[in-house]
């Protein structure tokens, strides 16, 4: 049986903790608070991550470290993420344990036609920055032989437990109450949804695999679908009938972004919801031996999350 830190208790770091209890490993989840995922047969440790000596502690003699982390505000990842990032690096090269890492693909930036692995990350929104920057650290690190990492890149989520941090989801429970949705952007154009189980389950597959350590992978993700489309879906299998989805007029947002750093980051990473917003995982597919679950399971999935939390508004 080996061990497995994972720092961060969200949806990705809830299905990948129940992915290896499942397999028999020993999981430590990290969070601050101490709550994390309320998954059988995981331990739960209280401590803050970007404390090197403390993460360190934790996980000495760890076959794995993952990073599930993500901050809550758009508006303050250059304050939030150096500190968290460096204690990572540091705790994977102390410790040994593989770095796995949760990733986005904002490091990609604008882009035209589908996202691969294969592409450079030329970002040049700040967020999108960060985001290239943490994975180029640990790659020249793991190049340089001092500690074995790997990434694992999602498009925006889908399935369980994803709630308000989805552009999706968010919109999900005042739809089955009949409300009309307002959203950011065209509600048309094809955009990729990545069910957080099949991030999980690559993360879990990578670290098993040596051979795919040192790069970039993206999830296994269904074809694309426009918001609508999704929306559509959702409501369809849960028998009830389309809302109105309206975009946020465009000075709201510039308006907001004046006073809100989360909104003001938002509207610089507009793109992603102004334009197609798709994905090829191929690679994981074929290399990996994954794929994506069935759309109408990962919409299942969803609405149960959604039925299940308190309503809102």
């Amino acid at each position: 049986m080996g061990k497995h830190v994972i720092v961060g208790a969200g949806p990705v770091g809830t299905e990948t903790a129940r992915l290896l209890v499942a397999a028999g490993e020993e999981v430590i989840s990290v969070t601050r608070s101490g709550r994390g995922p309320a998954v059988a047969g995981v331990s739960r440790v209280a401590a803050d991550a970007s404390d090197a000596d403390r993460l360190i502690e934790i996980s000495t003699g760890a076959d794995a470290l993952y990073n599930c982390a993500n901050p809550s505000h758009y508006g303050n990842w250059e304050e939030v993420w150096p500190p968290l990032w460096a204690s990572m690096l540091a705790t994977a090269e102390q410790t040994g344990a593989l770095f796995v890492i949760t990733s986005s693909l904002y490091g990609y930036g604008p882009v035209a036609g589908s996202m691969t692995e294969a592409l450079p990350d030329l970002a040049t929104e700040k967020n999108g920055r960060i985001r290239a920057s943490m994975w180029a650290e640990a790659k020249a690190l793991h190049d340089q032989g001092r500690i074995r990492a790997v990434e694992v890149r999602a498009s925006d989520y889908a399935g369980a437990g994803v709630g308000a941090n989805g552009h999706l989801s968010r919109n999900l429970p005042a739809a089955l109450r009949g409300k009309a949705g307002m959203v950011i952007g065209n509600p048309d154009l094809p955009h990729s949804w990545t069910d957080v189980l099949d991030v999980a389950r690559t993360l879990v597959a990578v670290a098993d695999r040596p051979d795919s350590w040192g790069r970039v992978w993206i999830a296994p993700t269904n074809p694309p679908r426009s918001l609508r489309q999704a929306m559509t879906d959702l409501l369809e299998l849960a028998g009830k009938p389309m809302v109105a989805l309206r975009p946020y007029p465009k000075l709201i947002m510039k308006v907001g972004g004046w006073f809100n750093a989360d909104l003001r980051e938002l509207a610089a990473m507009s793109y992603i919801f102004n334009r197609s917003y798709v994905v090829d995982s191929t690679d994981a597919e074929t290399k990996l031996g994954l794929a994506p679950t069935p759309w109408d399971e990962v919409c299942r999935r969803m609405l149960g999350s959604a039925t299940e939390a308190p309503a809102r508004g």
